[in-house]
Formats: structure tokens, sequence, C-alpha cells
């Protein structure tokens, strides 16, 4: 059996089926990759930037198709209701709250539209209360550009036990920033201004972002090369087992031929 096994002609099955499985195998395992990388979240296009007030309303929920979308925002600045986001690092989707204790502030000031509504505005970031950053409020009519974030949860970070000082919150939410601007409307959701205010550190913050939808068919597609892959297993193995019976037939039919002989 083993001399069958090793023979010249079996070796080059052999060697063509250890290919054919190799190759396969790997043309699965690309389009198995192919349908798990068509279900990843994915940038959208970035349209042109639009008013900040047609998308942030007042009392309302943010769209989640408008999450990072480019907008402007022409107003005033309210400097005297300036806030401090507490345990911060410079990107919007890094954690808050303890995880963050003192890596840093956002620098958040209100922006009052011409309608007398106020729009959040995270102007930049800086690793300390007192960096003079914070200060240097831009005077006069300005015209704020940037990316459009949700409001965040009260919750959605661990506070700090003792609380902050006055003129910090640890998040942007409508609900509290109501609370503390008393008297005003205030539109939800939050401007990450890009670029920065001044001397800040710029806060990242992404684009758009959609869904994927996973390409079922690709998934079809790697169970076929696997089929296949098990297709020729089963031929190499229906080869050898005809080639081995047939050497072992004919070694038995020999020494007859020869008795007869």
């Amino acid at each position: 059996m083993l001399r069958t096994l090793f023979s010249a002609r079996l070796m080059g099955l052999h060697l063509l089926t250890i290919g054919v499985l190799v190759a396969f195998i790997l043309l699965g395992r690309w389009q198995l990759g192919v349908f798990q990388d068509s279900g990843k979240p994915r940038v959208s296009t970035d349209p042109e930037p639009v008013a900040v007030a047609t998308l942030a309303r007042p009392g309302a929920q943010l769209d989640g198709e408008h999450v990072g979308r480019r907008v402007t925002a022409e107003g005033v600045y309210e400097a005297d209701r300036q806030l401090l986001v507490a345990d911060r690092r410079p990107d919007v989707d890094a954690p808050g709250g303890n995880v963050s204790r003192d890596d840093g502030y956002w620098v958040l000031t209100p922006i009052r539209l011409d309608d007398g509504t106020l729009v959040p505005v995270v102007r930049g970031w800086v690793a300390r209360a007192d960096d003079p950053g914070v200060a240097a409020v831009p005077q006069g009519r300005v015209t704020v550009s940037g990316r459009l974030r949700p409001q965040q949860g009260t919750d959605s970070v661990q506070r700090r036990a003792e609380g902050l000082p006055a003129g910090q919150v640890q998040t942007v939410s409508t609900g509290e920033l109501v609370n503390l601007w008393t008297g005003q409307q205030v539109r939800t959701g939050y401007l990450v201004a890009q670029p920065p205010s001044g001397s800040l550190t710029q806060v990242k913050v992404a684009p758009p972002v959609v869904g994927g939808t996973l390409t079922w068919r690709n998934l079809a597609y790697a169970a076929n090369w696997w089929i296949f892959a098990g297709f020729a297993v089963f031929m190499w193995f229906h080869f050898v087992r005809d080639a081995v019976r047939s050497d072992r037939d004919r070694g038995k039919s020999s020494p007859e031929m020869v008795l007869e002989g």
C-alpha cells in the first residue's frame, strides 16, 4: 500500500490535491473577509456645510444621519456662560469621566444665533483649567465652522464622587445646560469647532459614518469554495483507493499467472 501511495503516478495527484486545497481554502477566506468587511461602519459622503439651525432643533433629538455633519453657526459668543467639560481628552470618541480624570478639559462656549437660541460649541481642548486660551473668547460677531455631535447623557460617564468646581461639567447634556443657562432656549447637540478657537487644541471629531450592509452573497461564495475543497478531498480519496485496490488485485493475480505458465 505504501509503495502505491508513494508511486510516481500518485505523487503528482497528491501535489495537485494539496495545491487545489490551499487555493480553495484561501479563496474561501477571501470571500469571508469581504463578507465581514461589508458589515463594518464606513465613512459616508461628506456633504457641504449647512447652517446648524437646520439640523439641531430645540427640544428635538438629533437625527442619527446628521451626526458628524459639517455645519456653520453665525452669532455672538456668550463668554459669561462658558463652561469647562472636565476629564476629557482631545477626541470626542475617547472616554470621559474618571477614566480620563485630569486628562484635560473641553472649552464649551455657547454662541447666540440671530433667533436668540444658544448652540453649545466646543471651541477646543486645554490641559489645564487656567490655560490662557480659555479666557480668550472671540468678541463680536463670528462664524464658526465644525461638526455636529449629539448631546451626551448625564449618566454616560463615571462622575467624580466629590463633584466638580463651579463652572465645570462632566458631559455636554442639553438638559443640564438648560438648567445652567436659565431662561435660554438651547439647541440640541453641540458643535465641535474646526479649526479650534485661538490657541486651543483641536478636538478630534470624525465625519459621518453609516452602517455597512452585509453581502450574504460573499458568504455563499466562501461556503462554495470550501465545499469544492471537500469535493477535491473526496476525489483524491476515490482515486487513491482505486489505485490501491488495482495494485492489490494485480499482486494477487501474479502468482496464479506464474503457476499456469
